[in-house]
């Protein structure tokens, strides 16, 4: 099956982001339904106003339709942030993180940032292993209690 990777803009895909978000990581994980609302506002925020210069976010899709999605964010001039990356469980094995983070990366770069950061939770170990295979080293931890759950935030980044 071939999957692309392509820019998000197509109706529907926005929608996508927050569905399969707020879906998957409650039954994958028991998070309740503020994950999704802050996916939501990720997204809502990113929609209302990025730079396409120097934001962008992508959809990995195949013939049975959208399979993961990452965004690219300003954090500030030199640095950029790595958001919601996700890839449907029917799509999973097909290297598709990985491929979606490097999509980032590359366009990170080629936008003028000069490091890469993101943050997530210690539940995501396939994650984990995508970033750090890209060359992300873990630099901060720290305990929450969020989406119902507790969790244990960590901050990866890496130079571009």
């Amino acid at each position: 099956m071939m999957v692309r990777i392509r820019e998000i803009g197509q109706p529907g895909d926005l929608g996508w982001v927050v569905q399969a978000h707020g879906e998957l990581y409650a039954a994958e994980f028991g998070w309740d339904t503020s994950f999704e609302a802050l996916v939501a506002r990720i997204v809502a925020d990113w929609a209302a106003d990025h730079d396409p210069a120097r934001e962008a976010a992508w959809i990995a899709e195949d013939d049975e339709g959208r399979g993961g999605c990452v965004f690219c964010v300003r954090e500030d001039d030199d640095t950029a942030r790595l958001r919601i990356l996700l890839v449907h469980p029917r799509a999973r094995g097909q290297r598709l993180g990985a491929r979606l983070v490097d999509a980032c990366l590359a366009f990170a770069r080629a936008a003028g940032y000069r490091r890469m950061v993101l943050w997530t939770n210690d539940p995501l170990v396939a994650a984990r292993h995508i970033y750090l295979d890209a060359g992300f080293a873990l630099v901060a931890e720290e305990p929450h209690h969020s989406y119902g759950v507790d969790l244990v935030g960590q901050t990866y980044a890496r130079d571009l």
